[in-house]
Order: C-alpha cells, then sequence, then structure tokens
C-alpha cells in the first residue's frame, strides 16, 4: 500500500478503500480554533456528550485576537471554559497559531487529525493523516463519532533534486499549484515521495503540506523518516516518533514528478494563490507592505532566514513590515538567541503569536497598496482592503522586498539566507491548560454576544423557490461569509453575520433571501473554495437557503451545507447554467422521495421555471438521511431516539 492508504487502512471503520467510495475512519486528535471552535463547542454541547473520546483534542485561541470590544474576550472565556469542562487541552492567546503549535508539541506519526480550519493538514508533514473539516464533524469526531469522507484518489508527487539559489518551500508548493490549479487536488490526498524528500526539514515540509489545501486537496501527506525523527528529538517528543513510508512499489491514481533544482522563486500574484509566476518576470513591482508569518510561514527556520537578512539593513522607507512569530516557542527563542533584536532594529513591527493579518485581524493595507505576503491565500478583499494587490511570496522574498522596496528575486540578489535546523527547542507548554479532572464540574461562561446556532428543519415533500443570486466561479468561503476585524468578533452570532452573507459578490443578497423567505443559490464552478468555516453554511441556512446548484463544489464546504441540510446540486448539462437567471423560479417535488433515490441514481429532477433540468446529486445514504431530516445535528437526535 502507498502511505495514505496504509494511514486510512489503520483507522477504517466502515468502507471500501476504493477511490470515490464513502468510507468512515477513527479519529485520535482533533483541533480547533477561535474562529471555528465557538461554534464547534455549542455543537458538541448539544449533542449531551460530557466527554471528549479522541485521544487528545485542542482548542486553540490564535484568530480573534484583536480585542477592540468585549465580543471576542468573551468567546475566549466560553472556549476555555467549555473546553477544559469537556476534557479538552486549551492554547491560550498568545500561545501561538494552532498549525505551527500542534505540530510543535501534539502531532504524532501515524495518527489522525480532524481539525476545523483547512489548513490542518499541516501536520502531515510528519506523516498524520491530517483533514481540516467543517466544526460540525470536528464535534462529531470530539464525541466518538466516526468522520465520513469519500475514499480520495492518492496523487504521488516524486520529488527529486535539491533546492538551491534562494528557492524554498514556498516555492516548490506555488509551482504546483500553478501546475495543478485551486481546483487540481480536489477528491485526492497529495503523497510525497522520492529522494528529494530528505533533502526537506520538518518545517519546509509543513509548508508545503499547509498550502496543499489551496489545491483543494484532502490532505498532504509526506513519510516519517530520519529528517522527522530529528524534529520530535529535538522537540523532547522522540517517544511519539515512529517511522512511516509507502511499500516499494506500491500503486498510485496519478504520479507526478518535480525536481526540486529547477524550482525558482515564484509569487501568487492577485487574486488567486493558483496565479502564479517567476519572480524573475515581474520584479521590481513597487511594495507598500511587507507581512512575514501566518501558519505557512512563521517557523523558527522562517523566521532565523529572515532575521539574517534583515541584519544590519534598514526596511525602505515607503514600506510597512509586520513579522508574526508563528508560536511563543519561535518568539522565545528570538528573543533569547538575539534574532528578534535584529528584525527590530531593521524597522520591523513584531506582532503577536497568531493568524493575525493573514485573516484580515489588523494591517490592513492602504487603498490600492501592494502587499506582499507569506501567508497562503491572497483573495480579493481577505486583507481588509478590497483595491489592494496581495502577492504570496517566500520569507526571503519578502525580507529582501522590504528592504529594497520594490519586489526582488531572491536568486538575483546576492544574498543568502541562513539555515538553522536546531538540536534541541525551547519546550514552553505553560500556557497549555489541561482538562479538568473527570467528574470536576467547571462553570461554563457564555457572554451575552453567543447565540443559538440555526438548526434546519426536515425536508419537505416540495421545495421551492426563487433563485437569489447567481454567481461566478471560485466564489470562496470569504465571499460568502466574510471574515476580517469588523466580523470576526461575531462567529458566535450567526443571526447578525447573515447580514453579510456574499455580500462581496451581491451586496443585496441577505435582504434578497429574507424578502423571498430563503430560496436557491446559483454559481459556477469550485463553489465554497477556501476556508473550512461553517459559517458559510450556517448564514445561509438562517437566510433559508434551501439548495446551491452549482457546476462543482469544494469539498469541505459541500460537507457542510449537507451537514446542515443544505441541498448541493451539481450540473450536468451546461446549457442549464446557461438558462437560470435571479429570479427563476426553482421546484422540486417529491423531494425526500427523490433524495433517498439519489444514493443509487445520483441524480434527482428539478424543474426550473416550469422547465426539468436532470441535476447530478452525489450522495450517500448517511447524507441522505441527514438532508432529510434537517441536517447532521436532526440526524444524530433520531439516531439516539
Amino acid at each position: 500500500m502507498n502511505l495514505t492508504e496504509k494511514l486510512i487502512a489503520a483507522h477504517l471503520l466502515e468502507g471500501e478503500m476504493k477511490a470515490g467510495s464513502p468510507i468512515a475512519i477513527r479519529i485520535d486528535q482533533t483541533l480547533t480554533q477561535d474562529s471555528t471552535g465557538t461554534m464547534a463547542y455549542l455543537q458538541f454541547e448539544a449533542m449531551g456528550i460530557d466527554r471528549v473520546r479522541t485521544q487528545k483534542s485542542v482548542a486553540y485561541i490564535d484568530h480573534n485576537m484583536l480585542q477592540t470590544g468585549f465580543e471576542n474576550a468573551d468567546d475566549h472565556k466560553y472556549i476555555q471554559t467549555v473546553a477544559t469542562a469537556h476534557g479538552i487541552w486549551v492554547s491560550r492567546p498568545g500561545n501561538g497559531i494552532c498549525h505551527q503549535v500542534h505540530l510543535e508539541r501534539f502531532s504524532k506519526p501515524g495518527q489522525t487529525l480532524l481539525g476545523s480550519d483547512s489548513h490542518t493538514p499541516t501536520c502531515g508533514a510528519v506523516g498524520m493523516l491530517a483533514i481540516g473539516a467543517g466544526g460540525l464533524d470536528v464535534a462529531v469526531a470530539m464525541g466518538g463519532g466516526a468522520y465520513h469522507i469519500n475514499m480520495p484518489k492518492v496523487c504521488k508527487i516524486f520529488l527529486t533534486g535539491r533546492l538551491s539559489g534562494m528557492a524554498s518551500a514556498k516555492d516548490v508548493i506555488l509551482t504546483i499549484l500553478k501546475m495543478l490549479s485551486v481546483k487540481g487536488g480536489v477528491g485526492k490526498v497529495m503523497e510525497y515521495a522520492g529522494p528529494g524528500v530528505a533533502t526537506l526539514t520538518v518545517p519546509e515540509r509543513a509548508t508545503i503540506t499547509n498550502m496543499g489545501a489551496e489545491l483543494g486537496a484532502t490532505t498532504s501527506v509526506f513519510p516519517s523518516d530520519a529528517v522527522t525523527e530529528q524534529f520530535f528529538r529535538a522537540q523532547n517528543r522522540l517517544a511519539d516518533y515512529r517511522p512511516l513510508a509507502a511499500d516499494d512499489g506500491c500503486a498510485y491514481d496519478e504520479e507526478i514528478t518535480l525536481n526540486l533544482s529547477d524550482v525558482v522563486p515564484m509569487a501568487a500574484m492577485p487574486h488567486s494563490p493558483d496565479n502564479v509566476r517567476a519572480i524573475r518576470e515581474i520584479a521590481g513591482i513597487k511594495v507598500d507592505q511587507v507581512c512575514i508569518g501566518s501558519c505557512t510561514n512563521s517557523s523558527f527556520a522562517d523566521m532565523m532566514k529572515v532575521a539574517s537578512l534583515l541584519d544590519g539593513k534598514t526596511v525602505a522607507e515607503n514600506v510597512s513590515l509586520t513579522i508574526s512569530p508563528g508560536s511563543r516557542q519561535v518568539l522565545n527563542m528570538l528573543a533569547a538567541n538575539g534574532a528578534l533584536a535584529k528584525m527590530i532594529a531593521a524597522g520591523a513591527r513584531i506582532l503577536e503569536s497568531a493568524c493575525g493579518p493573514c485573516i484580515g485581524m489588523g494591517q490592513s493595507p492602504a487603498t490600492n497598496a501592494v502587499s506582499l505576503r507569506t501567508f497562503n491565500r491572497n483573495f480579493c478583499g481577505r486583507s481588509g482592503t478590497v483595491s489592494a494587490n496581495v502577492y504570496l511570496v517566500s520569507p526571503e522574498t519578502a525580507a529582501l522586498s522590504a528592504i529594497a522596496g520594490v519586489l526582488v528575486d531572491p536568486s538575483a540578489s546576492g544574498e543568502q539566507a541562513a539555515s538553522l535546523v536546531p538540536e534541541t527547542f525551547t519546550v514552553l507548554d505553560n500556557m497549555i491548560l489541561p482538562p479538568a479532572p473527570e467528574g470536576e464540574t467547571v462553570e461554563v461562561v457564555r457572554g451575552p454576544n453567543i447565540k443559538p446556532f440555526p438548526v434546519n428543519t426536515p425536508m419537505p415533500e416540495k421545495i421551492s423557490g426563487k433563485v437569489l443570486t447567481v454567481l461566478e466561479d471560485n466564489i470562496t468561503t470569504d465571499h460568502i461569509m466574510p471574515s476580517g476585524a469588523k466580523l470576526l468578533p461575531y462567529r458566535s452570532n450567526v443571526p447578525y453575520l447573515a447580514d453579510f452573507c456574499l455580500t462581496p459578490s451581491d451586496p443585496d443578497f441577505p435582504q434578497k433571501a429574507k424578502a423571498a423567505g430563503g430560496g436557491f443559490i446559483v454559481a459556477g464552478s469550485n463553489y465554497g473554495q477556501g476556508s473550512s468555516r461553517e459559517h458559510a453554511a450556517l448564514a445561509p441556512v438562517q437566510l433559508g437557503i434551501k439548495g446551491v446548484l452549482a457546476k462543482s463544489f469544494a469539498r469541505i464546504h459541500a460537507a457542510n451545507l449537507v451537514n446542515n441540510g443544505i441541498l448541493t446540486l451539481t450540473f450536468l448539462h451546461a446549457e442549464d447554467f446557461d438558462a437560470l437567471r435571479q429570479d427563476s423560479e426553482i421546484c422540486i417535488p417529491n423531494a425526500r422521495a427523490q433524495v433517498a433515490a439519489a444514493v443509487d441514481t445520483g441524480k434527482i429532477t428539478v424543474f426550473a421555471d416550469g422547465k426539468p433540468m436532470e441535476m447530478a446529486l452525489s450522495i450517500d445514504s448517511r447524507q441522505a438521511n441527514m438532508l432529510l431530516a434537517g441536517g447532521l445535528i436532526n440526524y444524530t437526535k433520531e439516531a439516539q431516539a
């Protein structure tokens, strides 16, 4: 077997490991963060389970860090109290970004990890099967339930050669995105193999697995080898290490070869992670802002490279440079060895160890500004400034460009970044709270901004309504449920958030939905790409959305819609999409019978303005029952009755 098959086989509870077939797997670990965690824990409480049944569940507070009102602080208090009450570890504010900290302190080769954040695959760097999902799926896993998914195809990415000339791991994943696009990994696991793997450190592997999410991939995974062993030894966690690799001569569904020696510095241009060009082709663009950090490039190794390039220099007068170390471990080590002082002396603004600018939580660029970021997404408006042009680059490119004031090709700069793999990391776990002992009572504190989440109703015999909006391809969850400093504090208040649903694409959408009493959304391909945020499904439930008709869906968002009782219908004929307009009347007669039959047929008949359209509905029997019940919460309650 290949490595992916080994990991799945070791956790398989239901189904057959045949690509596209529904399977259920056991989950060993979960993680949440505060942007999605409040809702996940409200859902966990609704299930009536006293204590988590995983080997390890961790609640991170790393997203909603600007406390300009009481809302974020209240959410943090709720998460800390509800988590400790139910057997969950808590990483306190300032301890670091969930993916960086989990990689450092909790990752285990061979285990499964389900996280309510789309970049959970970061831990695939050490041989975990780490998957991003909606908060409700994570809540079920915390309660001991299986995680249901279609068996993915496995794409082997065979690495040869060695990085050189200031090319970095960020350039590797940008190169792959250029090759495959943001849809190229849908329904697949990207499994890395070949002699080039041994030349990459764990932080470099983590950069690649982290941004594998932008391919739409289920996850990405590296073998656990001698490099992994060294990382665990340095983290004083050698007991958690185990070697893992694919069998010699095993089969894959697809194979791609990439020579690391051919990789050059790359940049993802506005406004998509796959709009990639070699920096040598676009060098010289005037830069206004540089942001270094995020879960993609905030490791100790990345920070040390940046410090070495900034040492003795000064940030250009036209540039604002911010640096966000990925964890308190990283920040503490930078402070202890003097690297932090070099950054500060150069003019960098040091932000706390948190997601920060990556999710629009502060540091929005100026009007029409060019912002270079070492992050993983550059969707239009995600930075908080719609007119800004955001480029995704490596830490080396970012640091050199901050000094020059223009986009610099690091391979042509004559500079060299210091590479450091520490023999020992400074272990600081005193900001990680253990759960309360079983049986101990903990008061769960709920602030006034925490509102009950919407729960759908059972499916009626006939579903009807108007098309409320017609959208283009690649609508992201940032479009569906905008983020940023103004809205993130309301992640526990879906009724408030619903008034902003899809407003970046259709400013009047919430009002139209309310006036019509709900209805349907029509969209192009890859609908719902990006974040795992369940709010992009909960806000439509709040607004009465009955179904989404799209050319294709992103995996996590499609699952979130079904989990919340919303139909996910895929066009079988291009002319049917072309025929629909805003205010088209949609009717699905015999809806319950059609949905039940779709388990076998994969299709249902929808009437649009009286004309029948055959549409795909790819669901298994469990998903059909969820849709009929009005979502996973109702389905779970019915099963327990």
